[in-house]
């Protein structure tokens, strides 16, 4: 069997052809031996794919003599919480923002934070040696779970609701799109034991409508819901909900670049935030600007929810995150957590006496940005000199008033690209010769198109 790799965010891969039984269940046992975890907690998003994954999970786990705690359907950051609970290693199944056909793995330490690089390379490296020698499935019906924890689901929403107390939204109208993931379970009544008037979307899974449509990439659904319903404000969650878009009255989005400096300026304020803020590579140089204006410090750190939480642990830290939309409070998670930085939104939205629309406004400016992604047979772009040649010419011409970066994809045979710059024009055509140069060097399958 081929060897798997690990991406920025775990295993992922088509479910079943990729994602195999016989990977899922080599990787429990070399979770257990690596990890050498006497028990482990075992949480799975709704992909049709995520049952039958679980059970070679598990069975690999037992196998090697440990126990499981299987919590069923959970936000990532809801099993993230019961390995810091309970001083556990865990294992999510999802393929987050994915669609239903792809599914992943992804594996947390004891505590709930993502591996370090040395406990990741020993993980796939002992995943790799198990796949080598061969692996033969046991009957999986012979290992039933230890421990099925059915008030897993009910210690997380504690845990959320106590961050503001009962009735603390109280009278805010909320638009929560779910997804169709593993927020479903608890995502409307979080919102309703916060005193929030709440529009549920997306919580009605049937195994292959996980972020069909909805979502964090389909944010517009929310938007519309919004605007229909005139709400305060909306939250669309992914797949797994460790990640969140945030909608304002006006049924604009507000990203997380824009969320990090509101947080950021509310926390300075308070005296809370540590005087820094950690941020990623593809971060928007507005945000940069905003918070130097504000004498905040950022820490930039590579792309990846765990070099973020690396970087705050490191320095000690309270508040970092990415653009996407995942946000890590530190002092509150162990992870980035949609549902939580969405509660603690609204409840900003609510203290301040503004609209959201109105706290983006005065948040930052952001550049012209474009993301281009380009599809390649080969994924040493780091490696090309041409490539980096043309890398180096780009950032010398947008000098101080703009960026670029080119990195691999970690989880998709994809190189991204990425352009800012003062004008919106500029970064387009920029990023689009940049991306026609890539493709002709690395094989793209699909011609670069004139423009």
């Amino acid at each position: 069997m081929a060897s798997v790799a690990f991406g920025t965010d775990g295993i992922r891969g088509t479910a079943l052809t990729e994602l195999t039984v016989e990977v899922a269940y080599a990787l429990g046992r070399a979770v257990v031996e690596v990890l050498g975890a006497d028990a482990v907690v075992v949480g799975r998003d709704t992909r049709i794919s995520g049952p039958i994954l679980s059970a070679a999970l598990i069975a690999g786990i037992v196998d090697c003599g440990a126990s499981v705690l299987d919590v069923g359907v959970l936000p990532t950051p809801g099993v993230a919480h019961l390995c810091a609970v309970r001083g556990l290693p865990g294992a999510v199944v999802s393929a987050s923002h994915n669609p239903f056909e792809d599914n992943g793995i992804k594996i947390l330490s004891a505590g709930g934070t993502k591996l370090t690089d040395d406990e990741e390379s020993a993980v796939a490296e002992a995943l790799n040696v198990l796949l080598a020698e061969g692996v033969e499935l046991p009957l999986l019906v012979e290992h039933p779970l230890d421990d099925h924890d059915v008030d897993a689901a009910a210690t997380y929403v504690d845990h959320l609701v106590s961050v503001l107390g009962s009735d603390g939204l109280a009278g805010l109208r909320v638009v929560v799109d779910c997804a169709n993931g593993a927020a479903t379970p608890v995502a409307s009544e979080v919102l309703g034991r916060l005193g929030a008037v709440v529009e549920v979307l997306a919580a009605d899974p049937d195994g292959t409508n996980i972020n069909d449509g909805v979502g964090s990439t389909h944010p517009m659904t929310v938007a519309d819901a919004v605007l229909a319903s005139g709400a305060n404000i909306g939250l669309a969650l992914d797949g797994d909900a460790d990640r969140l878009v945030a909608i304002d009255e006006t049924g604009s989005i507000v990203d997380g670049d824009t969320l990090l400096v509101l947080f950021a300026r509310d926390l300075a304020e308070a005296g809370r935030l540590g005087g820094a803020v950690v941020v990623t590579v593809m971060s928007n140089l507005g945000l940069h600007v905003a918070l130097a204006e504000a004498g905040i410090e950022v820490v930039e750190v590579g792309v990846g929810d765990r070099n973020v939480l690396h970087a705050l642990d490191d320095r000690g830290l309270v508040l970092g995150g990415e653009q996407s939309g995942h946000v890590i409070f530190r002092d509150l998670a162990t992870t980035g957590d949609g549902l939580l930085t969405g509660i603690l939104l609204a409840d900003l939205v609510q203290r301040s006496g503004q609209t959201l629309s109105a706290l983006a406004a005065g948040a930052l400016v952001l550049y012209p940005q474009v993301l281009v992604n380009v599809e390649v047979d080969q994924l040493d772009v780091l490696s090309d000199e041409v490539i980096l040649a043309a890398e180096a010419a780009l950032a010398e011409r947008l000098g101080t008033t703009g960026r670029v970066l080119l990195r691999p994809s970690g989880t998709e045979p994809l190189v991204r690209i990425m352009v800012e710059a003062a004008d919106a024009e500029v970064a387009r055509r920029e990023a689009d010769d940049l991306a026609r140069l890539v493709a002709d060097r690395l094989g793209s399958p699909t011609p670069w198109p004139d423009r």
